[in-house]
């Protein structure tokens, strides 16, 4: 391979330094050479990212492709959420005293999330339930705290936009897999997880593809697929999906809707047995109080 490169130019560089060659021929030869040597590094690196990507793949891991997420996608990320909360600070602000005044105080949610490399993080939305409790002082289940406004939020994703703070902080991306809860990741299998090696997103593939009406396996398989084709191209295709699901009103009534656990549908379809259901709940509450205790 190395000989059939190098043939052919060594031929060049002889006719570009031969005496008879004029100035403007020796030029378009040097051209043709540095195209050449360029084409041929180009497709070193390529193979070479692509290995790399494979390898790490197998591994469950992530290796970025492209000057676009290696180098741009987190600082555009960062400038558009700023961008974003400027001039979206009045639209906030009436979310603000609209949930103040329909569900009360606090007005944000805080929970904790899973994010890149499963580093756990603060993840901030407006609220869309009461904290309505039972007999015993435990919360009700989320569809009998959810509230029509909670639904009416949630169906305009204007719920979502108190995560600006977390693209601004680094927690998450504007696009991405959306962030499930600590219980979800625990019970992922390993190739499920590497939907943790980039950081979550505002949207993502997923979300555009049928949110809360496609089954979980088929979440991971567009999450997974995303990570796979990071590049400015299709984070644009994305943004511009999401905009008319919310804008158009193109989302049904089964993409809002609450849907359960991740653990809790393998426990119901007989994919996990209650003695491994209740220890991985067990694992997903001791990482939730670490991360509490630390913060």
């Amino acid at each position: 391979m190395k000989k059939c490169i190098a043939c052919p130019i060594k031929s060049l560089v002889n006719r570009a330094f031969h005496p008879s060659a004029t100035p403007h021929k020796a030029n378009k030869i040097k051209w043709l050479i540095s195209t050449l040597i360029g084409a041929v590094a180009c497709a070193g690196i390529y193979k070479a990212t692509k290995h790399k990507q494979e390898k790490a793949r197998k591994a469950g891991k992530h290796v970025p492709y492209g000057p676009y997420e290696a180098l741009f996608k987190r600082p555009m990320d960062a400038v558009l959420g700023v961008l974003a909360l400027i001039v979206l600070s009045p639209v906030l602000l009436i979310i603000e005293i609209l949930v103040r005044v329909n569900l009360g105080s606090p007005v944000v949610f805080k929970q904790e999330r899973p994010g890149k490399d499963e580093k756990i993080f603060t993840m901030y939305k407006f609220r869309t339930m009461t904290d309505k409790k039972d007999e015993n002082g435990n919360l009700l289940p989320d569809e009998e705290r959810l509230t029509d406004f909670g639904k009416r939020l949630r169906a305009s994703s204007a719920d979502e936009l108190g995560e600006l703070v977390n693209i601004i902080k680094g927690d998450m991306a504007i696009v991405g897999p959306r962030p499930q809860l600590i219980r979800d990741m625990v019970f992922m299998n390993d190739m499920q997880r590497r939907r943790h090696s980039v950081r979550p997103g505002l949207t993502g593939l997923a979300q555009v593809m049928g949110r809360n009406s496609i089954t979980w396996d088929e979440k991971f398989l567009w999450d997974l697929k995303y990570i796979d084709n990071i590049s400015f191209v299709n984070d644009i295709k994305i943004l511009w999906l999401t905009f008319r699901k919310v804008f158009g009103k193109n989302e049904s009534n089964d993409e809002i809707e609450i849907t359960d656990d991740y653990g809790d549908w393998l426990l119901s379809e007989g994919m996990v047995t209650q003695l491994e259901y209740a220890k991985l709940q067990k694992k997903a509450k001791q990482l939730t109080e670490r991360f509490n205790h630390l913060n």
